[in-house]
């Protein structure tokens, strides 16, 4: 086999192994697909998200809400590669014949599928409280893959904090601050409803970006507010190298 072959067999080796953990641990499924749930109907019926919008607030809210579901979950992927750590799981797979980081990317192509499930659910839910879209299936699809792209970046930023931190107990403190960046954004409100100081910083969260970039593209409230940092803001993904050589370093 070439060295491409082994790297996708080692990745979907692994990408296995996380599902089978999903067979036996349903319940932490449910919990992060209802979770989201709860939020949105939370927002749309008794906080009242769409802050500063005029009419559709439901148009303006589900968008966001499918930008910050990309967020949700990466606490369970930055404990679970630290408990893989702690416990020495990581030091076995190591010393077999495997390519390295493909632990990492099985474990990254189970949480991707676990977005899907997510974003499916909530797009579902959407639906139900009354949230349309009015572009065309492309214009979707570009939507889905936007949001994706964000998943990704947020992953393995997760992977790279987690083997940084090593420890359950540390990643559980690290994790916190996906909260602040979630919250911290457009999702429930317009950045023109808030203080400047804050209307500002919150242009500048790449969640914002990106969930004004969805809602474009479903043709909902708030997809284009012309701001330099909203037309400017670019979402990489760059700990993907950095995860995958501090992976190969451990134990060195």
């Amino acid at each position: 086999m070439s060295a491409m072959s082994w790297a996708v067999s080692d990745s979907w080796t692994m990408t296995r192994r996380e599902l089978a953990h999903w067979a036996r641990q349903p319940v932490r499924i449910v919990v992060g697909l209802v979770f989201p749930v709860m939020l949105l109907l939370m927002f749309n019926y008794l906080v009242g998200g769409g802050q500063g919008v005029d009419g559709d607030n439901t148009g303006f809210l589900v968008p966001g809400m499918l930008a910050l579901t990309t967020a949700f979950g990466l606490e369970s992927t930055m404990i679970a590669v630290t408990q893989d750590l702690d416990k020495g799981v990581i030091d076995r797979f190591r010393a077999m014949p495997m390519v390295s980081g493909s632990v990492l990317v099985g474990r990254s192509v189970a949480d991707m599928l676990q977005s899907v499930a997510a974003l499916a659910v909530m797009t579902g839910v959407g639906y139900a409280v009354g949230w349309r879209r009015h572009h065309g299936p492309a214009a979707a699809m570009g939507a889905v893959g936007l949001l994706l792209l964000l998943r990704f970046a947020m992953l393995w930023t997760g992977i790279q904090l987690a083997l940084v931190a090593g420890k359950p107990e540390l990643a559980q403190a690290v994790q916190i601050l996906v909260w602040p960046v979630g919250f911290l954004s457009n999702v429930f409100a317009t950045p023109e409803s808030m203080p400047g100081w804050l209307g500002t910083a919150v242009e500048w969260n790449p969640m914002s970006a990106t969930a004004t970039a969805v809602r474009g593209l479903f043709g909902n409230p708030g997809g284009a507010d012309g701001t330099w940092a909203s037309d400017h803001a670019e979402l990489l993904a760059v700990f993907f190298p950095l995860a995958v050589r501090r992976f190969a370093r451990i134990g060195r």
